[in-house]
């Protein structure tokens, strides 16, 4: 059993809440020690505080730089309570014991998030605080750390019901999240430092994050799940969701999935809309509206719409939500919605309506982690877009106007399907869509089956080269006009000669886009 907290050092750069906690403190004869501005602010509200500077005896320097890396601090952080040994070299040293510590570190994520220059975001690596932190986070059994505002009352809360003190089991729950805390801070600096000096795949690897929230299960029930901010990108994470009942695992894989499709359609222009299931796009459109963009995308494919997602490039107006709710949705996805939408979409209760500040870029960077046994896969994001690709006709006929403009929209959409996949499109919807299957010519199969007569007249593509002439040939079949794929296969010369044949349109992009 601890003894009471008799000495605390707050040092913080978030001061939410620290006035109250202080008091709290003071009110059960706890001595204050503290830093600069945390001092500052709580002199200022007429509480007792020892500034760093007094207990140490020597000034804070270099900007601050240098003010709590001193034995006085660590000792008292660090040292053994009831350890002959360490007590002795504390009296010889005049060192106390700091039985409390309360630290937030410098805010560089923010700092890093609103674009700073290299010198603001190198100045705003904090290095006495995660050190402090992780001394008190070590030495758990005899100091309570705190990095989080929001555990102030809980504390507070524990020491009243201890006579002063916490629990063993708490405070090495509070060790755990500090090192969490300090882990997610390097891992920032560290990811920072890779995308400054494009590098973004460094000898030693980091990842970090905070949790925002506990999922109710993962992708089955018997899977544990939870919601963490990396803060590398805007998207699902960030958004702020209206109404609805709570968001799950899958549901936020597949609103990811929608907004990374939507992204290749920009902000500018013609409406969008992506309707993902499984994430899969089972039906993409452009449209002059929202609404219409909505009823060209249900169209390609209504019963797997079933139960899916929505994305929309566009505020969500009445008229698009009207539309939108005569079938079951999980969600929908907007950067905004008028009021009449909200009501609307209001009288579905399990309806969530997510406002999406920023939607994503598309080519925007990053970074991609898949977990394998014994290791973790990382790559670049396939940022590659159709609007930066030297597009080259193969076959003896060139693309239309049309079905240039058909192809290019199902290259951007083929580009987020998973693989093998295959991509039907005409007047700007996606007529067929194969998703995930072991081999191509099946992929154009099923799109081709799902379309119907839809898919006459429409562009195909394709997320990888054609190995073989057969898939070309289907599609041709089914009714497509032109063609659109990376090439690059040892039978490129048989596919085009194959195309040319059934009066084919096909055109190279040299880029492919597997997604598995």
């Amino acid at each position: 059993m601890q003894r009471p907290i008799r000495r605390a050092l707050l040092s913080v750069s978030d001061k939410t809440g620290i006035v109250e906690f202080a008091r709290a403190l003071a009110v059960q004869n706890v001595e204050l020690i503290s830093t600069g501005g945390t001092a500052k602010a709580l002199a200022a509200a007429g509480i007792k505080v020892t500034d760093v500077a007094a207990l140490t005896g020597f000034p804070e320097i270099m900007d601050g730089r240098v003010k709590t890396l001193h034995p006085k601090i660590h000792g008292g952080l660090l040292s053994v309570r009831g350890d002959a040994r360490h007590a002795a070299a504390q009296a010889e040293h005049g060192i106390g014991d700091i039985d409390l510590l309360a630290v937030n570190l410098y805010p560089f994520e923010e700092t890093v998030a609103g674009n700073a220059g290299w010198n603001a975001a190198v100045e705003n690596i904090d290095v006495g605080g995660p050190a402090m932190i992780r001394a008190a986070a070590k030495n758990h059994d005899g100091v309570t750390v705190i990095v989080d505002p929001l555990d102030y009352a809980m504390v507070m809360a524990e020491m009243a019901a201890h006579g002063g003190t916490t629990l063993r089991e708490t405070r090495r729950k509070l060790a755990a999240k500090a090192f969490g805390r300090t882990a997610a801070y390097d891992a920032a600096i560290a990811q920072w430092f890779g995308h400054e000096l494009n590098d973004p795949l460094p000898a030693y690897f980091v990842a970090g994050g905070r949790r925002l929230q506990m999922l109710r299960y993962g992708e089955n029930p018997h899977q544990q799940a939870a919601l963490y901010a990396s803060g590398e990108r805007r998207g699902v994470a960030g958004a702020r969701q209206l109404q609805g009942k709570e968001l799950s695992y899958n549901n936020l894989n597949d609103t990811d999935a929608a907004l990374e499709c939507l992204a290749e359609f920009g902000t500018e222009g013609d409406a969008a809309c992506v309707i993902v299931k499984h994430a899969n796009p089972c039906g993409v459109a452009i449209g002059a509206s929202p609404a219409e963009a909505y009823r060209k995308a249900l169209r390609c494919d209504p019963v797997s719409a079933f139960g899916g997602i929505v994305a929309l490039n566009r505020r969500l107006d009445a008229a698009t939500a009207e539309a939108i709710v005569t079938l079951f949705t999980e969600v929908i996805a907007a950067p905004g919605a008028d009021e009449d939408a909200i009501a609307i979409v209001a009288a579905k209760k399990n309806l969530r309506l997510l406002l999406v500040d920023g939607l994503i870029k598309s080519g925007a960077h990053g970074l991609m982690m898949k977990s394998i046994a014994g290791g973790l896969l990382v790559q670049t994001r396939d940022d590659a877009s159709i609007d930066g690709l030297d597009l080259k006709t193969v076959t003896r006929r060139k693309p239309t106007a049309r079905e240039l403009a058909d192809l290019r929209f199902a290259f951007r959409v083929v580009k987020h399907v998973k693989s093998n996949a295959i991509v039907y499109a005409k007047d700007g919807a996606t007529v067929g869509i194969g998703a995930g299957q072991m081999s191509r010519v099946d992929a154009v199969h099923i799109a081709a089956r799902k379309g119907g007569d839809a898919v006459k007249g429409s562009a195909v593509a394709s997320d990888a080269f054609f190995p073989f002439a057969d898939g070309v040939l289907q599609t041709a079949e089914a009714g497509a006009t032109a063609v659109i794929q990376p090439g690059g296969s040892i039978k490129d010369d048989e596919v085009i000669r194959a195309a040319d044949e059934a009066g084919l349109a096909m055109v190279f992009t040299g880029t492919r886009h597997f997604r598995h």
